[in-house]
């Protein structure tokens, strides 16, 4: 089993496989991403027809007509993080280290290896938006895990797995360092102005209108005003609501169609460029005293995404102060008026 370690100097956890890789295997073709699946549709395993193939079936959305289903959701094939076991936190010294307890699911978008959802029109959207509600719902069960990762990574160089349409659930028995950080964020910032900074950001961008790409009903799509990435955008829900899960089913063809529509302006205006979104949402609601009890306040979930357009400097990665080349109101700019066909 794969082991998780704490970095005692900045409290993040990190990774370590249980098959430690030599030199060679950095240094083969690709190998800045070994896990990378074949591009030949005839022999991907994600494909309609090979599901024998893909490993059991976890949950899927299916219809009348061959290969009778929309989306579907397996086991991944080389998990980071397995459900079986015990967590078996324990110290080593004065490090501490744990088991690598958790969930790694695929989530297939699509029966058509060329075809992504977005560009499946807005039902297939909303059954991706479905699938994705009802295993985070499902994860959030389980008392050893305390976050669910929802991403989607999609080109070689955001380091996706696999050429078919498809994002990844990952949950930890650990809130990673970046999202505990949001946390304390919002968590501080409503301490001491009683209310949510996501819903005064929302409020900010409506009023000014600069950074909006577009808003429905229930969301609205913007360029955050100190991103780090050209042409970040961020969707965000209208109503205050910190889990993704707590999602109304009125509200479900909503987001498909705003996340739908933004992604095809993106790709459309940067020429089809790899890219991520991930999902931020609350943490597995266990009751943490005088901590986590102000979160259904406090914080809001939301979608960011993230074209993967320049490599980052070692001093952007290492002090994370991001240099952007082109202004948050410029890339709204050219992502509103962007009309894909």
């Amino acid at each position: 089993m794969h082991e998780l370690r704490k970095d005692p100097l900045l409290g993040k956890w990190i990774a370590v496989l249980s098959d430690s890789k030599g030199p060679d295997f950095y240094l083969e073709k690709n190998a800045e991403h070994p896990a990378h699946g074949p591009d030949d549709e005839g022999s991907c395993i994600l494909c309609a027809g090979r599901e024998h193939e893909a490993g059991r079936e976890i949950f899927a959305i299916r219809g009348g007509n061959p290969p009778d289903w929309y989306t579907r959701v397996i086991p991944q094939t080389s998990p980071l993080f397995q459900i079986e076991g015990e967590l078996g936190r324990r110290g080593v010294g004065m490090y501490d280290r744990m088991n690598s307890i958790g969930a790694n699911e695929i989530i297939i978008e699509s029966p058509q290896h060329t075809i992504c959802a977005e560009d499946s029109g807005i039902a297939q959207m909303s059954r991706v938006i479905t699938t994705y509600k009802y295993r985070l719902s499902e994860l959030e069960k389980d008392p050893r895990l305390r976050y669910t990762h929802l991403c989607k990574d999609c080109g070689r160089a955001a380091g996706e797995g696999y050429r078919h349409p498809h994002s990844q659930i990952i949950a930890t028995p650990v809130i990673p360092k970046g999202i505990k950080d949001e946390l304390d964020g919002a968590k501080a910032y409503f301490y001491y102005k009683e209310r949510c900074i996501f819903c005064d950001i929302a409020d900010e961008e409506m009023r000014t209108g600069k950074r909006i790409i577009m808003d429905t009903a229930n969301f609205i799509a913007f360029t955050p005003f100190a991103p780090r990435f050209p042409f970040e955008y961020w969707i965000l829900p209208k109503k205050h609501n910190c889990a993704f899960q707590d999602i109304r089913n009125e509200e479900v063809e909503d987001l498909g169609f705003i996340l739908m529509s933004t992604l095809k302006k993106m790709k459309y205006v940067l020429h089809d460029p790899p890219y991520s979104y991930v999902l931020h949402t609350a943490p597995n609601r266990v009751p943490r005293k005088d901590h986590w009890h102000t979160l259904g306040d406090d914080f809001h979930w939301h979608i960011e995404v993230m074209p993967q357009l320049l490599k980052k400097s070692g001093f952007e990665l290492s002090s994370e102060f991001y240099i952007m080349a082109t202004s948050p109101e410029d890339a709204a700019d050219y992502l509103k008026g962007a009309s894909p066909l």
